[in-house]
């Protein structure tokens, strides 16, 4: 199953369920969120999503600064701290947090490891995390996507259960 086709089976049944989601975006730019509304009728699931490419808009949308201080903006605990604030913000069922580095390190940012992303998923069950390692890629989008097939396949895992 491609990418894509995963996101619309993930679509279709918060649909079916009548389950919400938002997400709060980093290195994948919107990208997860793009490709939940790329599904006809998404409206009915997506509340809304953040794009929080620096630490101040992570701040700004509720992700505590002491967790951005103390673990890394690249960490899990980070991860999962924007999966519950955008969950939190948008009074969703599920909330979605991605954090990481692709290409060359992050000047402003020296826990920046080129290819680590971290994950996370939040419901009202808990928060789960993930840190994977991304292989190189020809472009960022290809990154992108890379990342955004690994999310679809934890959602389908969640969705499932």
């Amino acid at each position: 199953m491609t990418t894509q086709e995963k996101f619309e089976k993930i679509t279709k049944t918060l649909i079916a369920r009548k389950l919400t989601i938002t997400t709060m975006e980093s290195c994948t730019s919107g990208q997860i969120i793009s490709l939940i509304t790329d599904t006809e009728g998404s409206s009915a699931a997506v509340k809304g999503a953040f794009v929080t490419y620096s630490n101040e808009a992570k701040i700004g949308q509720g992700v505590p600064a002491d967790v951005i201080y103390r673990s890394g903006v690249y960490s899990t605990e980070t991860a999962g701290a924007m999966a519950e604030a955008c969950r939190k913000a948008y009074h969703a069922d599920i909330g979605i947090g991605v954090t990481g580095t692709y290409g060359n390190a992050d000047p402003n940012n020296a826990d920046s490891i080129p290819g680590q992303v971290y994950f996370a998923i939040s419901t009202e069950k808990g928060t789960k995390t993930q840190r994977c390692n991304i292989p190189p890629q020809k472009t960022r989008q290809a990154c992108k996507m890379v990342t955004a097939d690994l999310i679809a396949d934890k959602l389908l895992e969640l969705l499932e259960t």
